[in-house]
């Protein structure tokens, strides 16, 4: 742990500064611009609540609550509001599994059998760091476990240990909240208490993040707002789980804004953990080919307009969260909502592009299409979507429920829009093994965003259209 004296004052200088300190006329009027903005797109998006909080340089520009925690009781937002992680708290289960490894507990190059001995011979190969960096091939539990059960922590390892292995570990990246999940049962077993109580020890109240904690249904927790979600345009409290789902690392935690502008401070400072683990978290993960990723350890690694962007959002039970920092300018967003049709992405991307607009999302626009032999196939593809007649022989890697669930709803949808005009490409790229071509394609009036994956061999690893 580097300089701690030196981070505590700063949070302490930090935080007064929130609360007490008279901003520039600069930052005044930049204040105001992205207060517009904010209350703008919250009225586009119908969302009842949310907390925003942006950093320029070291400094706090907004800090500021929108909107009802509670709308049966008409209770506002404010900056001491607790919203629900999502997976944002992916960030500090990483913290919690490093905490374990410079205290020597684990290895990040340890198998994952030698702390659960009685997973599957196959999960041998599957190491720490694969899980931190969703390489394990380990396949996302999500819409499989039964959210009205409780699960004790050994229930939740034997679900685990039946779910099949999507790809040999460290082959390709594939999102997997079981992979935190298992994290959180590992740092459970290693460290003799629940991780919840290592980040409040460790990571909570040294970064002081005062309210930061767990979720608990029967806790008495103040200022902790309802999640909603939207039925057939009318809001909705959000779904029941059983509360064993809202203990588990892939992303059960509450904290308030002023907490995550804590953490912003501490991340900004690299305290907490050596610089080494710093390190760690926040390399692109390699993939067995020598291709990287833009994942570290709870982080996505981008970029925007030529400059780093570190960020993660999440999405649970009636919360949607964003924390984006835009490194090369110093700039941090943070963005707590209570609605599961929130976009807060597009909040964190509008606010940045009001601070700087070089930071906006570049606009997609017609490029030289160098492989019409790819387009014309891509042509194809979305015609066999549309019949329902897609091949799973030339698809590969794709989520479990691809062919009983999307494949399905892109054709209702497809049938719906009606003919398709020609495919205009506006991005190719490659993302770790894959080729990623992005198109526009237009229905009528309607405009719709068309991307497909390949990997080497050729199939296909993603199919995505979404209104553009």
């Amino acid at each position: 742990m580097r300089g701690p004296f030196r981070f505590f004052s700063l949070v302490a200088v930090f935080l007064l500064g929130l609360l007490s300190s008279r901003p520039s006329a600069a930052h005044d009027s930049l204040r105001e611009r992205i207060d517009a903005f904010v209350r703008a797109e919250q009225k586009r998006q119908n969302v009842p609540g949310l907390a925003v909080g942006v950093v320029s340089h070291g400094k706090v520009v907004l800090a500021k609550g929108y909107g009802f925690a509670n709308l049966e009781h008409q209770v506002p937002v404010t900056t001491d509001t607790l919203f629900q992680s999502a997976s944002l708290g992916k960030q500090f289960t990483a913290m919690a599994v490093m905490l374990q490894v410079e205290a020597g507990r684990i290895s990040l190059s340890d198998s994952i059998t030698k702390y659960f001995p009685d997973a599957p011979a196959t999960w041998a190969p599957i190491t720490i760091r694969h899980l931190l960096t969703h390489t394990s091939g380990l396949r996302d539990m999500q819409g499989l476990l039964d959210e009205r059960k409780d699960y004790t922590d050994e229930e939740f390892a034997r679900f685990l240990y039946a779910l099949p292995l999507d790809f040999p570990a460290g082959l390709r990246w594939n999102y997997s909240n079981s992979g935190y999940v298992l994290l959180g049962l590992l740092v459970n077993r290693v460290a003799g208490t629940f991780y919840g109580n290592v980040l409040g020890e460790h990571v909570f109240k040294p970064a002081r993040m005062k309210t930061a904690r767990g979720i608990s249904e029967e806790d008495i927790i103040p200022n902790r707002a309802a999640g909603y979600r939207l039925v057939r345009g009318e809001v909705k409290n959000q779904r029941w789980v059983a509360p064993s789902l809202n203990t588990t690392a892939d992303g059960s935690l509450y904290f308030s804004l002023k907490d995550m502008l804590a953490w912003d401070a501490a991340v900004d400072e690299r305290a907490l953990l050596a610089q080494g683990s710093w390190w760690e978290i926040l390399t692109p993960v390699k993939l067995d080919s020598g291709a990287p990723h833009p994942y570290g350890f709870g982080w996505f690694l981008e970029e925007r307009n030529g400059k780093p962007l570190h960020q993660h959002t999440g999405s649970w039970q009636g919360f949607k969260t964003a924390y984006f920092r835009f490194l090369g300018n110093s700039l941090s967003v943070i963005v707590l909502a209570n609605l599961n049709n929130a976009d807060p992405e597009a909040f964190a991307n509008g606010i940045a592009a009001v601070a700087d607009p070089a930071l906006a999302v570049p606009p997609l626009a017609p490029i030289p299409d160098l492989e019409p032999e790819a387009t014309a196939r891509f042509t194809t593809l979305l015609e066999q979507a549309r019949q329902g007649t897609l091949d799973p022989a030339g698809f590969a890697y794709v989520p479990w429920y691809f062919f009983s669930h999307l494949a399905p709803n892109y054709q209702r949808l497809l049938q719906s829009l009606g003919p398709a005009g020609p495919l205009v490409l506006v991005k190719r790229e490659v993302v770790g093994d894959d080729r990623v071509y992005t198109y526009l394609v237009r229905f009528g009036t309607a405009t719709y965003r068309y991307s497909v994956s390949l990997i080497p061999d050729g199939r296909v690893s993603a199919f995505i259209l979404a209104e553009n």
